[in-house]
Formats: structure tokens, sequence, C-alpha cells
């Protein structure tokens, strides 16, 4: 996996969040990218605390600089659509995140090669390099767009 971030002090790749461990700096680091990967579905969320995690991470994610997110919260096995994933979808539809998020796009409406999928790549060619592996749609993920207007609190 390629670094997306190093140390501010002493130039260690590290995690976005947390003390790197290295030197032991809780500096926000300096990113190597802007555009970065989350998966909502880890440790088994439930729709409510997904909203929650998502509400956060949204927060960071500005403060740390990144410009994109591909938000990977999956389809779910019953063919209509996860839970997570309608409920993202619903907040998003009904503006929950739109103070921090400038535009999203499902996965479903961007494969590779298409003219949603250009256009997002003329927006953030950071994204090039995780969309170019979805060759057809993929509606276990929704690609958000980060306001640059945001101001931390």
């Amino acid at each position: 996996m390629a670094q997306i971030a190093e140390c501010s002090e002493c130039g260690n790749a590290r995690s976005l969040f947390g003390d790197c461990p290295h030197c032991g700096s809780p500096q926000i680091p300096l990113l190597a990218v802007d555009v970065i990967e989350f998966n909502i579905k880890l440790g088994n969320p439930s729709v409510d605390d997904a909203l929650e995690i998502l509400a956060v991470k949204i927060r960071e994610f500005l403060e740390l600089g990144v410009k994109a997110v591909i938000l990977i919260h999956g389809y779910g096995s019953s063919g209509q659509g996860g839970h997570i994933k309608r409920a993202i979808h619903e907040a998003l539809e009904n503006n929950r995140y739109a103070d921090r998020v400038d535009e999203y796009i499902y996965g479903e409406n961007v494969p590779y090669g298409s003219p949603a999928y250009l256009e997002l790549i003329k927006k953030r060619p950071g994204l090039k390099r995780y969309l170019r592996h979805f060759k057809a749609s993929n509606a276990g993920m929704t690609v958000l767009l980060l306001g640059s207007g945001y101001r931390s609190a």
C-alpha cells in the first residue's frame, strides 16, 4: 500500500490518526495524497453508528486536507442494497453532510470510462488510481468530494 501520510516532525510514514509510532508526535501528519479510501463497514457498526462514524471521519479528513473519499459501504446480501448503504445515501440526499460534502456520486454511476468517471477525474485526478479498478459500476461504494469551504470549529 502506498504511503498516504508522513510525520510532520520526523518524516517517517505514519497513519492518519493517533500519535506517530516513531517519535510520538501528536501533530497532524502531512498528506502524500488528497484522496483516500474509507471502509465504513469495518467492525460491523449499526446503521446509526455508521452515520455517526462517517460524520466524525469526514471532519477529520477535512482537517487533514483530504479532498475526496472513496467510501466503502458495501452493497448488502439482500440484492436490494444494504442498510448502511441506504442510510448513507438517504443522509446525503437529505443534506446531512452538506456543510462538509460538496458532491457525492454513487459507485453504480461511475463505471470506468463513463462520462461521470471522466468528469470526476477532471475534478480530482487522484481518484483515477481508485476508480480505474471498477470496469463496471460498483454499488458498494460512494465517492465523496469534500467541501473546500469547510471551517473547523
